[in-house]
């Protein structure tokens, strides 16, 4: 059972920048592909970005790439979402998930979710 816990989340002017970060109960998140989601009001969730367990592979959704990077660091179990040049529609409750599978859309462990706010 891997426990997942976002933080970083927070309210930013649009143009802003904001770094999320995901904390893993497991000392084995090596082993584990992480990626990021996202769910705003009324929609339904939606990949943002994924990174594979050794962080050299790495995907995007089209509506973010040159502007949000994902990366890891597995001796701190812990993985990241720089998020720069903000738009009010990135406004959402974004998701930590791991699975032994890198992929955009199935994750079998998922954190708690924290909101970010984009103001205009």
């Amino acid at each position: 059972q891997v426990q997942l816990v976002e933080f970083g989340g927070g309210l930013v002017q649009a143009g802003g920048s904001l770094r999320l970060s995901c904390a893993a109960s497991t000392r084995t998140l090596s082993s584990y592909a992480m990626g990021w989601f996202r769910q705003a009001p009324g929609k339904e969730r939606e990949f943002v970005a994924a990174v594979s367990w050794r962080g050299l592979t790495k995907y995007y959704a089209d509506s973010v790439k040159g502007r949000f990077t994902i990366s890891r660091d597995n001796a701190k179990n812990t993985n990241y979402l720089q998020m720069n040049s903000l738009k009010p529609e990135d406004t959402a409750v974004y998701y930590c998930a791991a699975d032994q599978q890198l992929s955009t859309s199935t994750y079998a462990y998922w954190g708690q979710g924290t909101q970010v706010t984009v103001s205009s």
